[in-house]
Formats: structure tokens, C-alpha cells, sequence
């Protein structure tokens, strides 16, 4: 049987781990932050002190990840070995050691497979930097969701502001220039939209604007 698929692919900020997570609910559908499973990776080989630069080491905390996500009221929590540390891996140093592990082959080979695997009835929304590209090559709903750099640092900063930390708008713009750049350069796998995707720019739209055009979109492709 074949799985619909969702794959919504983009830059830091651009959106796509809400509206992704707005898909799926509206949809019934499963949900893959593949993000997540790098910044957990990250974590995790920071929690057992190796170097992020170990690729052998950190790739083999990959292949051993005990990971779950589990839905809740205003987002998705990350369980590894039964603790929550959704908070611990959505930081700003926690996307560019993310950013690090995900430049690395033997790291990205190791999840390659765990990431497929979520692809379950009735569908999946998978929202990464290379669903479309590599992971998720064949889905029949490809979209790359982008935004002016200034545009994401300004919703990054607001959502930053929102939890209590203290961040600087330039400093975040700085760092999301960088993450781009370092991401769309590496070798292995880098950002960039599939042939077949559809560029969304969502600099002038809002959340829920965006939820539907993807929803449209995929009720097109797939009869829903």
C-alpha cells in the first residue's frame, strides 16, 4: 500500500514546523519534525560528552535514539529515554548543533530509515530540509515554504520573546543567514527545493492562510 505523503521542506523559521503540525491535525494524519530527530541526535551525543565532529560516535547515538513525539495543546513533545526535552532541543544552539550532525553523511544514513518508517496509514506530513529531495523522493505533495530572511528572524525573535529569553533580532537574523548558507553548501543532502516542488513564500501570509493552500494542495493530489 501506498502512503500519502506530505513533504514540506524550507529554511529556519519559515514556518513549516507549525504549519506542518496544523496539516496533520486537520487531516488525521502523522507528523515527522525531522528536525527533531538532528537536534535530538545533537543533544544526545552532548549529554555522553562526544564531539559533535565524531562522526562514527555521533552517528551511532543516531542509530540508537529512544525516541518518541506525542502530541499536545500547542505543539509536539519530544520523549528520548521517557524524559521530555522538547524545551532542551528547540533552542537556538540546539538548531545549530543540529545544523552540525545534519552535514554528516554517516548521521543522515543512520536516520534515513527511521524517518521512512513514519510513513504509516493514513498518511504523513514530514517536515525536514531534504523530505522532498532525498527522504521522501516519490511523495505525490512537494512543497519548499520559504520566507525573507528578515521575515523569519522577526516571527524566530517574537517566539523567542514569547518563552522569556532574551534574543537579539539582529543576532538571529545573522545566525539564520549563516544556518542557510552553511545548509544549501554542505555536500551531503543540502537544502534546496525538489524539481517537483511547489515554492511557497509565506513572507505576506499568515499561519493559517498557509495551512490552506498546503490542505488545497493536497486534496488535489491525493482526492481527499
Amino acid at each position: 500500500m501506498t502512503v500519502p505523503v506530505i513533504a514540506i521542506d524550507g529554511p529556519g523559521g519559515a514556518g513549516k514546523g507549525t504549519v506542518s503540525q496544523m496539516v496533520a491535525q486537520q487531516l488525521g494524519w502523522h507528523l515527522l519534525d525531522s528536525g527533531s530527530l538532528y537536534r535530538i541526535t545533537a543533544y544526545a551525543a552532548g549529554q555522553r560528552g562526544i564531539a559533535l565532529d565524531d562522526s562514527t560516535a555521533v552517528a551511532q547515538v543516531a542509530r540508537n535514539l529512544d525516541v518518541r513525539f506525542e502530541s499536545a495543546v500547542g505543539g509536539v513533545l519530544v520523549i528520548l529515554q521517557n524524559q521530555d526535552v522538547s524545551a532542551e532541543i528547540r533552542t537556538e544552539e540546539g538548531g545549530r548543533a543540529a545544523s552540525v550532525v545534519a552535514a554528516d553523511a554517516a548521521v543522515r544514513a543512520a536516520l534515513i530509515d527511521r524517518q521512512r518508517d513514519f510513513a504509516k496509514p493514513p498518511g504523513l506530513v514530514a517536515d525536514g530540509r531534504d523530505m522532498g529531495s532525498v527522504v521522501f523522493s516519490s511523495a505525490g505533495l512537494k512543497i519548499f515554504l520559504t520566507a525573507s530572511v528578515q521575515e523569519r528572524a522577526r516571527r524566530r525573535y517574537k517566539q523567542l520573546k514569547d518563552k522569556g529569553m532574551d534574543v537579539s533580532l539582529p543576532a538571529l537574523s545573522r545566525d539564520m543567514e549563516e544556518r542557510d548558507r552553511r545548509d544549501s553548501q554542505r555536500s551531503v543532502a543540502p537544502l534546496r527545493a525538489a524539481e517537483d516542488a511547489r515554492v511557497l513564500d509565506s513572507t505576506d501570509l499568515d499561519v493559517q492562510e498557509v495551512v490552506d493552500l498546503v490542505i488545497f494542495w493536497a486534496s488535489e493530489v491525493y482526492s481527499l
